[in-house]
């Protein structure tokens, strides 16, 4: 029914379509996400469609919401996708350790477009995304939730997930508790 697929020009057009009916793939930066991917896009899509894929983690560096500028982890996004863009899912590690730096909240995350929620399709892309974690040699991945989010509880439990604990994001995030889980490989 879907699939993850490397992002790519021939997928472009339905993604930046998804993105101007105000869907966001960034659930922390929102609105000013969307803006920005839609500037790049225009300004020169194959730059925009290279910086989603950096398993290296040879890019420039991140700046945070805070304004902080940390080192950008290997990591690669892929988009959901169903005939048309369904949303994004992105993965990031750190070579030879599954631990991950505070700013970082987890090794997965994704954002599923409004209009096609509850159908399933951000379960099957964790599941999908876990074989491309077990590939680069990891024992276990770990995803973040806010306490109030039961659909992405339920996301993360279906594909083998546990909880691990409660934590405070890194203040650049804003400080707020969310839930950490652990799925193993």
């Amino acid at each position: 029914m879907i699939e993850i697929v490397k992002p790519a020009l021939k997928y472009l057009a339905s993604y930046k379509a998804a993105l101007e009916r105000g869907w966001s793939p960034d659930n922390v930066r929102l609105e000013e996400a969307t803006r920005e991917q839609l500037a790049a896009i225009e300004q020169d899509p194959a730059a925009f469609l290279a910086d989603l894929d950096d398993p290296e983690g040879k890019g420039p560096s991140i700046t945070l919401p805070d304004g902080r500028k940390v080192p950008r982890l290997p990591g690669f996004r892929r988009w959901i996708w169903d005939g048309e863009a369904a949303g994004s899912i992105g993965f990031r590690w750190q070579p030879g350790t599954a631990a991950l730096p505070p700013h970082v909240l987890g090794h997965i995350g994704y954002a599923v477009v409004p209009w096609k929620r509850g159908r399933g399709y951000a379960t099957e892309a964790v599941r999908l995304m876990l074989d491309e974690a077990r590939a680069v040699g990891l024992p276990y991945v770990e995803i973040t939730a806010k306490p109030h989010n039961p659909a992405s509880h339920k996301v993360i439990l279906t594909n083998g997930g546990k909880l691990v604990g409660r934590f405070f994001e890194d203040a650049a995030y804003g400080g707020a508790e969310s839930l950490r889980f652990r799925i193993d490989l």
